[in-house]
């Protein structure tokens, strides 16, 4: 990791960014090989709070998304959702998504976040402070999948949505 940088989302990432997000969820049985097109959706619709890439050089390795939610319809002031979260197949297990995920909460937070959501394995996420359970649902996912981590307070009770970006396809 002593060569790896991680930084803010420059324009000419955005190629980068789609193939490795392409990359890393291709073979992953969970996905529906639509998150390159979200995160291309996110950034068309300058929704991406929080967008960064981790660098070795000049090669995009890996990036991370946060984005506003709604929770029971309205705005959700503070509230933030995660992903995607993609780090290139040939370099996942060596502490690169940790690295963008620990970079992200912390920039998210200095804004003023209340709080992220996510989809994900509660295994990985848990060691960032994600819990399963509380007053948030996603209705779209099996609810052990769905996580919250708040910054302070607790956590708002209500139904979480993603920003519309995440219904992206490619088709």
């Amino acid at each position: 990791m002593a060569d790896i940088h991680i930084r803010p989302e420059e324009p000419r990432d955005a190629a980068a960014i789609r193939s490795v997000t392409t990359a890393a969820f291709r073979n992953m049985p969970h996905s529906q090989q639509t998150e390159a097109a979200i995160v291309d959706a996110l950034r068309a619709a300058g929704a991406m709070t929080v967008s960064l890439v981790a660098v070795e050089g000049e090669d995009v390795l890996g990036h991370v998304a946060f984005s506003p939610v709604t929770i029971d319809g309205a705005d959700a002031t503070g509230w933030y959702g995660v992903g995607p979260l993609s780090v290139h197949p040939d370099r996942q297990k060596q502490g690169i998504g940790s690295a963008l995920m620990k970079a992200g909460l912390q920039k998210i937070e200095e804004i003023g976040a209340a709080g992220c959501v996510l989809l994900g394995d509660p295994d990985y996420y848990g060691r960032f402070g994600f819990k399963v359970g509380g007053g948030l649902v996603y209705p779209d996912a099996p609810a052990e999948y769905f996580q919250a981590l708040a910054f302070s307070g607790t956590v708002p009770a209500g139904t979480v949505a993603f920003h519309e970006g995440f219904n992206a396809t490619d088709d």
